[in-house]
């Protein structure tokens, strides 16, 4: 993207967010909410490319938006969606989708229901993720919030449980959700993008999803803590090369020429994640630690994934305009055939990360952020670096600068 066209849409934005923020819409009686976002980032990186960019040359392609509306149709009772599009490299690639869309009745304080595409919870921030505009860093820790797999992990078409419970005796308040669903992916995720590394073309992602999430505000103020659990069986169907080496009789292509039907489903695949957030006046600090084990069994033979990612962080608001942040983020595959961590560039990324925020008006928002990256990661697994824009191999250090404004109403 030229510089005048990033200059001119950042300009164009802020207008936007400053006339549709002066708008009511009302259908009768009731008011419709109506909120939006968008963010235009800036990536380079001094060796790898990365995040599906051609970032070693400078790239814009990074640009995400989204437009929701809600309506409060009684004090308990809520209904909302989202529309969300971006372009991140070769992922996204402008096909919109609807976010999620839901209808929320809560008859109690301590029992509420959600049904529709609801987001999923997941640790601190995965439905959170898109409020760039609360977020002191500019990409979210890789280890633990892949922007690489956003798609796969905002939401889920079913249903949640979900509530508040004061505990006795001042000892805080528990918060709960419990849900079960169909997750459904889009084929403009990193994990179809990857896929075609193998020469596979997904159909299809999808399959049940079910799990929960318990977070305890504890008697200290501003102490957070917290566990969530997610269990799915997903199914995955396409199309492979090279085709059988002896065709059998009762075998029909109807597929693409020279390929065959791939499929591939999960015997088990599940997250654990555990986090904590403390807040005091303007510091907040964050840490995490995320498990990811996927049992895959696909029409080429097992493959086994055992992800484990930790970060720990913060950010510190220095004044009204500016917020510095920083985090260690810590990615690494565990080798299934003996379990140990084997310090090979191929197995972790180590990125160390410095950010500034700064808060414009209170539509927009500037981000500035250094990373120091340590390997390159599992290229098994949707993780920021593709062979297809390393043809040439990969080097074992990266750094990179990225830059990102972003605007909401």
């Amino acid at each position: 993207m030229p510089r005048k066209r990033f200059v001119c849409m950042i300009g164009g934005w802020l207008t936007l967010s400053i006339l549709l923020s002066a708008q009511e819409i009302r259908i009768g009686p009731r008011k419709v909410e109506l909120h939006g976002f968008g963010t235009q980032g800036f990536l380079y990186t001094n060796t790898n490319n990365w995040l599906t960019t051609n970032s070693n040359q400078g790239s814009f392609a990074f640009t995400d938006m989204g437009l929701n509306a809600g309506m409060q149709l009684r004090s308990n009772l809520r209904i909302g969606g989202q529309v969300y599009d971006r372009n991140l490299g070769q992922l996204g690639q402008w096909h919109p989708q609807l976010d999620w869309a839901l209808i929320d009745w809560r008859p109690k304080g301590w029992l509420g229901f959600r049904a529709g595409k609801v987001k999923t919870i997941l640790g601190l921030y995965n439905d959170t993720q898109d409020q760039d505009f609360a977020i002191t860093w500019a990409l979210l820790p890789q280890s633990v919030y892949p922007i690489d797999l956003r798609d796969a992990t905002i939401a889920h078409e079913g249903g949640d449980i979900y509530g508040e419970v004061r505990l006795p005796h001042r000892r805080g308040t528990l918060n709960y959700t419990a849900y079960g669903g169909r997750r459904s992916d889009s084929l403009h995720s990193g994990f179809a993008y990857l896929a075609t590394r193998f020469q596979i073309d997904y159909s299809t992602i999808a399959g049940p999803i079910y799990g929960g999430d318990l977070r305890w505000q504890a008697p200290l103020h501003g102490l957070t803590l917290g566990i969530s659990r997610l269990d799915q069986a997903l199914s995955i169907t396409g199309w492979g090369a090279p085709p059988p080496p002896t065709p059998s009789p009762y075998y029909k292509n109807e597929g693409p020429p020279g390929f065959m039907p791939f499929w591939q489903y999960s015997r088990h695949d599940w997250i654990n994640q555990y986090f904590g957030q403390y807040i005091h006046g303007r510091l907040h600090l964050d840490a995490e630690y995320r498990r990811n084990y996927q049992d895959w069994v696909n029409s080429n033979g097992i493959d086994n994934e055992d992800i484990r990612g930790w970060y720990a962080g913060g950010g510190l608001r220095v004044n009204r305009w500016f917020e510095l942040g920083s985090y260690y983020s810590h990615y690494r595959d565990i080798p299934q055939q003996s379990q140990v961590v084997w310090p090979y560039p191929q197995t972790r990324d180590f990125d160390k990360v410095v950010s500034g925020k700064f808060t414009l008006n209170r539509f927009t928002t500037f981000k500035v952020e250094g990373h120091f990256m340590n390997g390159y990661g599992d290229v098994h697994y949707p993780n920021g670096f593709y062979p297809e824009q390393n043809p040439d191999g990969f080097a074992t250090y990266t750094n990179a600068l990225v830059v990102r404004a972003g605007f909401s109403f």
